[in-house]
């Protein structure tokens, strides 16, 4: 599991706006300078030679600091530390003298790298002390999946003396929290399916309340429209209404609008300003996904799905399988990859190939007219183009895509260009696709702008 998250953001003002720019592919949040709303000082230090190094992306800040947000609570700070004892004290000890929390994730595993306990007792001056019941726990955890436990394990039941111990229901690492003087300090494991199970469970209940009272967050998520658009259509008309933080956070064909404040009716208006102003681009809000948009969409009606995909490669029905309750609505999908894929599974015509190329309207809509005839489905998404980073020409360049989609009423294509950069390719692509059939399960005419 990952989390969709930042990493070594790069801050920059421009026009009286704070832009946080993240990497390639991240998000990037753009607002009116940040109010003071629930201003309780939060710092996030994730540890790991690999985070520095690139070998991993750190999923750990989008995480923590969208739930925080849902209490409330926003972080001020983020660091990121390579392993090392004395890199970690260092950084703790500077967060824990200006900070009112300071969350340390990752370090607590039973290897030689991981060393935030040891280096998190130096800060507070405390020994390391045995705990049986955790190692009873860690030994169950192997002895539940039949497997033999390490010796070197045992050094995850040390704990400095007095901290309190949070259990890990996911894992082997338990999480450890102190309180001090009004602040606290909360270390949890670096495994994101861990960390998110043991924060959800054991740190929220004690949050809560530590915000303002009354301040919120909402969020509303578009498709297929910039975020200075979105700002031009949209920002007047919410700040007029009252709304005291409006934020942008930009994705490759996404913006999320972020609409902050303590009066709940001026927020409930502020979302439905930016539905009356951007119409069928709202796609949902706060965390809601397009594929749990557009399975919600279908079992609601009750609608039969299916895909045909060439260069997203199955990840359309991917993505509609992640949701629960796809097997309801979700027929089955295709790859077809190759040229004889499509004429042999989806019926697509071999002069059709030879005329008009695999990339191509005429061949994303036979495809999808296939896909719903051999499924049975109500409604069959295509979607055939170019990736890169080789394949394109001049008539048809990387980043090229054709969606087809059939329903009872026949068959219509659009084509759209696209991020010539593979990965972020295949995941606008899929978006597309997955925000066509949003469109028609609305039941609303489109056209290529809003897909």
């Amino acid at each position: 599991m990952s989390f969709l998250g930042v990493q070594d953001p790069r801050m920059t003002k421009q026009g009286g706006y704070r832009i946080c720019l993240r990497g390639a592919g991240g998000r990037a949040w753009q607002g009116q300078k940040t109010s003071m709303l629930g201003r309780v000082k939060i710092e996030l230090i994730t540890t790991g030679s690999e985070l520095l190094l690139g070998h991993v992306l750190n999923s750990h800040p989008g995480y923590l600091s969208g739930r925080l947000a849902e209490l409330g609570l926003m972080l001020s700070r983020q660091t990121a530390v390579p392993d090392g004892k004395d890199a970690i004290a260092a950084v703790v000890k500077e967060a824990w003298g200006r900070s009112d929390l300071v969350i340390v994730t990752g370090g607590l595993g039973p290897t030689s790298d991981d060393v935030t306990r040891e280096a998190v007792a130096a800060v507070f001056k405390k020994e390391m002390v045995f705990h049986p019941e955790i190692l009873e726990k860690i030994l169950g955890y192997f002895a539940a999946r039949d497997l033999k436990a390490p010796e070197m394990v045992k050094v995850q039941a040390m704990v400095p003396k007095g901290m309190e111990v949070l259990p890990n229901e996911r894992g082997t690492a338990p999480g450890l929290m102190w309180e001090e003087g009004g602040k606290m300090l909360v270390i949890l494991p670096g495994p994101p399916r861990e960390l998110g199970a043991m924060f959800e469970a054991r740190v929220e209940p004690k949050l809560r309340g530590w915000a303002k009272p009354g301040v919120r967050t909402r969020v509303v998520r578009v498709v297929g429209i910039g975020e200075s658009a979105v700002q031009e259509k949209c920002e007047e008309v919410l700040r007029g209404i009252g709304v005291e933080e409006i934020g942008y956070c930009a994705r490759p064909g996404e913006v999320d609008v972020r609409l902050r404040g303590e009066a709940e009716k001026v927020l409930q208006a502020g979302v439905d300003k930016l539905r009356e102003c951007l119409g069928v681009a709202v796609y949902g809000e706060g965390g809601e996904t397009m594929e749990e948009v557009v399975v919600g969409l279908a079992r609601a009606g009750k609608i039969k799905l299916a895909t045909a995909e060439s260069c997203t490669g199955g990840l359309v029905a991917s993505r509609i399988t992640d949701v629960a309750g796809a097997s309801e609505i979700f027929v089955g999908g295709w790859v077809t990859y190759s040229n004889d894929a499509k004429a042999r599974d989806l019926g697509v015509k071999r002069e059709s190939l030879e005329k008009y190329g695999a990339v191509s309207g005429v061949v994303a809509g036979e495809m999808a007219a296939g896909a719903r005839e051999k499924s049975g489905a109500d409604w069959a998404v295509a979607v055939t183009g170019i990736a890169g980073p080789r394949g394109g020409s001049a008539g048809k360049p990387v980043g090229l895509v054709y969606l087809g989609i059939a329903g009872a009423g026949g068959v219509e294509t659009i084509e759209k260009k696209l991020v010539p950069e593979r990965k972020t390719f295949k995941a606008m692509a899929s978006q597309a696709a997955l925000n066509l059939l949003r469109v028609k399960l609305l039941a609303n005419p489109f056209h290529k702008t809003e897909v």
